[in-house]
């Protein structure tokens, strides 16, 4: 099928511009299914998954949060953002996305933190969500080979590398990717709190409590970042919301690994035609 491929120009609460990308079906779609990114991750990771979907009849927006991928015309050093900032941009994307779907179903796919955003953007439009690998970033609820290293991340390799570099250079130590510096030191501060973002945004608690979009909650048993109970603690902040939880081993679909990332690999249209595309609201056919 032909890609109709359109640049992204969206608008946000206070006077910036948010860009990314839509691939559009030819023909009227079924459905519209925005995808928001992980933290430290390029909006473009997303196209084998979001060319995958456009040939299923959808039309999907693909966005960068700002001063990142698409959205960043700088050095990372520079972007002012803090990591509530990319969650409001995931908000104006999200409004965006559902007006121009004119009246189409709209279903939010959010990566990590894009799921973590859900009681942040205007659920109440949307028609469905699907969170993949997206827990509460507590350090308490890291999977164990990683939980004692956290708050040696947070406390000590962060604050330094930030510090020399002028923001943290994740590709070049390994950890994570390259991310802001006060997108990183906020993400930090939540990720030592039990109750992670709530701890500084307790107004938001009823936010989440608000949230009666249906929902999946997709991870998978080997992922190196959360354990189970990062994601259901997610889960567990949406108490009005019908929530689905798929708990999925890769050895059940005869895949080695899929992980934290894995998912939104070319090589994963399997787990895209059995998992999700059935979960994604749409227009008869």
């Amino acid at each position: 099928m032909t890609t109709v491929l359109d640049e992204a120009t969206i608008p946000t609460d206070d006077g910036r511009t948010l860009y990314g990308r839509w691939f559009e079906p030819v023909g009227r779609p079924r459905g519209v299914v925005v995808v928001a990114p992980a933290m430290a991750t390029d909006a473009a990771y997303y196209r084998h998954l979001a060319s995958w979907l456009r040939d299923q009849q959808l039309a999907v927006l693909l966005f960068d949060y700002r001063g990142y991928g698409w959205s960043g015309s700088g050095a990372l050093a520079d972007v002012d953002a803090d990591a509530m900032r990319w969650m409001l941009d995931a908000r104006d994307a999200a409004a965006y996305a559902i007006e121009r779907a004119d009246g189409l179903p709209v279903t939010w796919i959010g990566h990590s933190l894009g799921g973590q955003a859900l009681g942040v953007v205007p659920h109440e439009r949307l028609a469905g969500a699907v969170l993949v690998a997206s827990g509460t970033g507590t350090w308490r609820y890291n999977v164990a080979s990683l939980r004692w290293r956290a708050p040696l991340l947070w406390k000590v390799i962060a604050p330094v590398a930030i510090a020399v570099s002028g923001y943290f250079p994740g590709k070049r130590l390994g950890v994570l990717g390259d991310v802001p510096p006060h997108v990183m030191r906020q993400w930090g501060r939540w990720c030592m709190q039990r109750d992670y973002l709530w701890s500084e945004f307790p107004d938001l608690v009823t936010a989440y409590e608000e949230v009666t979009t249906p929902t999946v909650s997709l991870s998978f048993v080997d992922d190196e970042l959360l354990a189970e109970r990062s994601f259901r603690d997610l889960a567990d902040r949406l108490p009005n919301a019908v929530v689905e939880f798929l708990r999925v081993s890769p050895a059940d679909h005869d895949l080695r690994a899929v992980g934290h990332h894995g998912f939104f690999r070319k090589d994963k249209a399997a787990l895209w035609e059995s998992l999700l595309l059935p979960r994604l609201a749409t227009l008869p056919s």
